[in-house]
């Protein structure tokens, strides 16, 4: 079962919506003979709205589903009740971010490409400050609040469960200056020790690469559990994009694809942010 609530609310919602699927009904259809809304179904199925315990009961007599079934969906509704530990940081972290941290906790593979940034599970206290504190309209204790909420997201690439991991960072991630030259060679470093991890594979995307997939920023989330499909996330400023369809899950697998063979290999990736380092202390 997955484990973060986030996670937990994903499955409920998609075995919510298999049941309905499989019954040939739709959300209104469902409704009416419940007695609720159309809309109250929907939002069930989508994760939207919250789901309690009487509202699965209802949904699987109406289904005619197993005893087993219905207290599996049962328990997944209070577990999915439940605050993940970066949920205490508050506003320091935005809801949009919170179902993405939730997600990532159980992910079992990850493919992030980053064009312009290091990526977020690679970056030190000073690198995320500066990039907090430029830009960002948030007190000095929200700042401090996101930080730690990254620095903790660091813990799944050395955990027990660490997923597969590969990253693919464009060049100009490694010279656009955050902060000062000093701080930029301290971040490199980290990097280099995160790409020594059992669990990570880095590659380098160089200038002189040619042609390749122009995709922008983005990460593709792979969970154990065959049921909980494969999904696309992409962030801005303000909100955030999650694709889980078969269509964009390909498309974005295939543009991965092209940025892994037009990017340096691992070994000469690494010489690479090297080089790059020692000009920064320079």
């Amino acid at each position: 079962m997955a484990g973060s609530p986030t996670a937990r609310r994903r499955r409920l919602s998609i075995e919510l919506k298999k049941l309905r699927e499989k019954s040939a009904l739709t959300c209104a259809h469902v409704g009416e003979a419940l007695d609720w809304s159309g809309s109250k179904v929907n939002r069930m199925e989508t994760g939207s709205g919250r789901v309690q315990p009487s509202d699965i009961d209802a949904l699987c007599r109406f289904y005619g589903t197993t005893d087993e079934l219905r207290e599996f969906l049962k328990s997944l509704a209070r577990e999915a009740k439940t605050r993940g530990w970066w949920q205490v940081h508050g506003s320091g972290v935005p809801e949009w971010f919170n179902i993405y941290i939730g997600l990532e906790q159980e992910a079992s593979t990850l493919r992030q490409y980053q064009c312009e940034l290091i990526p977020g599970l690679m970056q030190t206290e000073a690198y995320t400050g500066e990039l907090h504190t430029t830009g960002a309209h948030m007190s000095a204790e929200d700042i401090d609040r996101a930080v730690r909420v990254r620095m903790e997201r660091q813990a799944m690439l050395t955990g027990p469960d660490a997923p597969d991991a590969w990253f693919v960072v464009n060049e100009g991630a490694l010279r656009n200056v955050i902060g000062d030259r000093a701080l930029m060679r301290e971040q490199l470093e980290r990097v280099l020790d995160s790409a020594e991890l059992p669990s990570v594979t880095l590659q380098v995307l160089p200038f002189d690469a040619g042609t390749y997939p122009a995709t922008g920023t983005f990460t593709m989330l792979g969970f154990p559990d065959q049921e909980d499909p494969d999904l696309v996330y992409r962030d801005g400023i303000t909100d955030a994009v999650y694709l889980e369809g078969e269509h964009h899950v390909r498309e974005y697998t295939r543009a991965f694809d092209g940025l892994r063979a037009a990017a340096l290999s691992p070994q000469r990736s690494i010489q690479l942010i090297k080089t790059v380092s020692k000009e920064y202390a320079r």
